[in-house]
């Protein structure tokens, strides 16, 4: 079954790993641990990371005891700029077929694409790293 509401592999990845490092403020964490812990092609998450830290989300420190942490306090950084960071600006979602036989002039969703399109927007924009945080409670103990 698939799922009309898709957000890329590397959207997906930063988010994972901006919760997972708002779970631990205090620590660096290694790449290579963050994509163990939240299944992540080591490649594909050092990619994702370098978007983060470009944006100004994340920090890094190399060598011995390094790795990664928030740039800012995560009651402070919304889930729109860590999906943003990777992605780009959210746009409203036109169509979900690849070949729009309306051209949006009348839709067979009617309002219905753009209303959750602007809800999920809303919701990345009032959501926080601490408040989705605890999927990870427990982490390294």
């Amino acid at each position: 079954m698939s799922n009309p509401v898709h957000v890329s592999e590397a959207a997906s990845l930063a988010l994972h790993a901006a919760a997972l490092l708002a779970a631990v403020p205090e620590e660096r964490i290694p790449s290579r641990s963050i994509a163990e812990t939240i299944g992540a092609s080591p490649a594909h998450l050092s990619k994702v990371l370098q978007h983060l830290s470009r944006a100004g989300l994340v920090s890094s420190m190399p060598g011995p005891g390094g790795g990664f942490r928030l740039a800012r306090p995560s009651e402070e950084v919304t889930l729109r700029e860590v999906y943003e960071a990777v992605e780009g600006p959210i746009r409203p979602v036109r169509c979900l077929f690849g070949l729009p036989v309306c051209c949006g002039q009348s839709c067979l969703f009617g309002q219905s694409l753009q209303e959750v399109s602007m809800q999920l927007r809303s919701w990345l924009s009032e959501t926080v790293l601490s408040d989705v945080s605890g999927v990870f409670a427990g982490y390294g103990e």
